[in-house]
């Protein structure tokens, strides 16, 4: 269990040898520093820096740059030494920031040599300081303990080494600055502003290694921020650990507003990726008039593979779209607030009553109001006109985990060798721009299990949709998905359970059932729920103990390794107290050991269980079965409506699919 910090708070290490990661959205200076029970650093051999990146128990990134990884070995560092503070700095005459304020804030995190973190801390409120003092690692009692520290220092670190002790701080400080400048940063470059005509170059935000971490030098370009899209979402948003980091929650990307997320940064970088980032792709459309817009190209993101360009690619589309709907919401707000402004100093001016210089004063005020909107209007639909054209291209160009049911990539499917990156849930669009539809794309594995919503509600345009068509509509959405994660997943490698404790899903659960891609039929009743239940739950504590016990080989012949997926129908019927704690069970540590929980539920009618099952919805990621407005964004925290991914009335796609996949598994088996 990670403990996140906050200022002055410690906790406990049981490892000696441990690495600390940080993460900055600009490229900073990453020193640690060797001090006694008093904290004070005796000489210049006590500080491991980029001119001298190795001490006792101590080594550091020679270079300026947004990530670092810092090693640690406790055992190792002499024994006068009780604390090691780490210290981070923003380079000195760069073109970069002069203070952390004007930045993203610094997050550091503790973890063993097996990337499980132990602590981590993301340090906030600071302005003007040019240098703080991360956290310090201290002995006490012969035990070890990490605190968040957070003090900063505006006059840099110099001042910092000095109010350390260290007499020798000012010649320090050149000496750190003199190596910084001497090699190539090893963080990406900020992004570019947008252009005029809306071009955008979008790259993933991936630091490269150095020459002194093994890798080559990158060359400098230009990289975009990171969006959350895709995170877990939260794109991007889940996935069993520690194949992929993920530090925070999700992008995905897309959250839901009542449910709080950690803080920290986001790890978007793809299991199989290389460190090094890609060189763009070359340009293939034709070069734009002057004075007009670039013409949009599927894949003019960076990355190793077709795959990877569309996936950064509709990150940027989703950012542009978040980001420039912002835009012109603020200005309307500022119009209408100026209006209102200047209305009510006419209504307090005794002058505006006397011939008609109020009214004039208001039809002014309302003119203003309108210019202000128009323009913003007009600035928000070219950006909609471009994101539309790229949308258009975009869309025919994914390949079947991203794409819709109806795109034609499904009609020539074969069953993949590898999985992919990501997978289609449904689509994302605000009110602002209707006929835009943004792909949700959420990270395979899956980190948080999936809940389809069956309570009666209303959709978004207003209709209301009753508690059976609901249900029904549910399931179907349900199997929808369960479909597309069985197609996108080699041959052997996902295997699909059903609870369906009264057969009310039946006829929604066919197309799985009668081409025989799902591991046993639809458990029925009390005594099907208890053994799926008893039998995944097994599972997970097997291999679960087989990971942590460093044993993974010695599981059981014939134990079946790969991904299931768990579709819970009409709970809480044929559930006992037993029976949900097993399923809450599932939902926290399955996900981690290759077990995802897919409920098809309405939240109203576990009410009986009381508070016992909010954490279980919580954890989950809620989607719907008809269009709602409940998602929201990280970055600006608008309401996007959400749309299912479904087959489209009276296509056969679906069982087309479904029929490969299970010839595929019978060859498999």
């Amino acid at each position: 269990m990670t403990a996140e910090l906050v200022r002055g708070q410690n906790h406990p290490l049981s490892q000696a040898r441990l690495e600390i990661r940080i993460s900055a959205g600009t490229p900073i200076v990453a020193v640690a520093a060797l001090g006694d029970e008093n904290g004070r650093i005796h000489g210049v051999e006590w500080v491991a820096h980029p001119g001298a990146p190795t001490q006792p128990g101590l080594e550091v990134s020679r270079q300026a740059a947004a990530d670092h990884r810092l090693a640690v070995d406790l055992d190792a560092v002499p024994e006068a030494v009780h604390r090691v503070s780490v210290l981070l700095a923003l380079p000195v005459g760069g073109t970069g920031p002069v203070r952390f304020g004007a930045v993203a804030a610094p997050f550091v995190a503790v973890t063993g040599l097996d990337g499980d973190e132990v602590a981590s801390y993301t340090i906030t409120g600071l302005e003007a300081e040019s240098a703080v003092v991360a956290l310090e690692l201290y002995r006490r009692q012969d035990a070890w303990k990490v605190r968040a520290v957070g003090q900063g220092y505006a006059g840099g670190l110099a001042e910092l080494l000095a109010d350390q002790g260290l007499p020798q701080a000012h010649q320090l400080a050149g000496t750190v600055n003199d190596a910084v400048a001497q090699g190539l940063a090893r963080s990406v470059q900020a992004p570019p502003p947008r252009t005029a005509d809306g071009d955008r170059s979008r790259q993933t935000a991936t630091p490269a290694l150095g020459p002194d971490q093994g890798g080559t030098t990158p060359q400098p370009g230009p990289v975009p921020p990171v969006s959350p899209y895709g995170g877990q979402m939260p794109g991007g948003p889940g996935q069993p650990a520690p194949q992929q980091p993920y530090a925070a929650p999700d992008p995905s990307a897309v959250t839901q507003p009542s449910t709080p997320t950690a803080g920290g940064p986001i790890d978007y970088s793809h299991p199989r990726r290389q460190n090094a980032a890609p060189p763009p792709p070359p340009p293939t459309a034709p070069p734009a008039a002057p004075g007009q817009p670039a013409q949009p190209v599927a894949g003019d993101a960076t990355g190793w593979s077709m795959e990877e360009r569309l996936y950064n690619q509709v990150w940027g589309m989703f950012e542009d779209l978040a980001r420039t709907t912002a835009a012109y919401r603020s200005a309307v707000d500022f119009a209408e607030s100026r209006m209102d402004k200047e209305l009510e100093q006419v209504l307090s001016d005794p002058r505006s009553r006397i011939g008609g210089q109020g009214d004039a004063a208001r039809e002014a005020a309302r003119a203003r109001h309108t210019q202000l909107v128009t323009q913003a209007r007009e600035a928000l639909d070219r950006d909609l006109t471009q994101l539309a054209a790229e949308a258009d291209v975009v869309e025919p160009a994914l390949p079947p985990a991203y794409a819709r049911w109806d795109n034609p990539a499904w009609h020539a499917y074969r069953v993949p060798m590898e999985i992919p990156m990501a997978l289609r849930l449904g689509d994302l669009h605000l009110p602002e721009a209707d006929r835009i539809r943004i792909p949700m794309l959420v990270r395979l594995p899956l980190e948080r299990g999936l809940w389809i919503d069956s309570g009666a509600a209303g959709a978004s345009d207003g209709s209301f949709t009753d508690s059976h068509t609901m249900s029904r509509l549910a399931m179907e959405t349900a199997v929808a998905h369960a479909a597309r994660l069985l197609a996108v997943y080699p041959a052997g490698e996902f295997t699909v359970h059903v609870i369906d404790p009264a057969g009310s899903g039946a006829q929604a659960l066919a197309p799985l059932v009668q081409t025989g891609v799902l591991a046993a039929p639809p458990a029925l009743g009390a005594a099907g729920v208890a053994d799926v239940l008893g039998r995944l739950t097994q599972r997970v504590d097997l291999v679960q103990m087989a990971v942590r016990g460093g044993a993974a080989d010695s599981l059981p012949p014939g134990f079946d390794t790969a991904q299931q997926l768990l579709i819970v129908n009409d709970f809480p019927h044929g559930f006992d107290d037993r029976a949900v704690n097993q399923l809450r069970y599932l939902a926290d540590e399955g996900p981690a050991f290759g077990v995802h929980l897919m409920m098809v539920a309405d939240r109203e009618e576990s009410s009986g269980y009381g508070p016992l099952l909010d954490p279980l919805w919580c954890s989950l990621l809620r989607l719907t079965p008809v269009a709602d407005d409940h998602l929201a964004d990280p970055w600006v925290g608008h309401a996007w409506t959400y749309e299912p991914s479904l087959v489209p009335p009276g296509s056969q796609v679906l069982q087309q699919v479904l029929a490969q996949v299970a010839a595929a598994r019978t060859k498999f088996m």
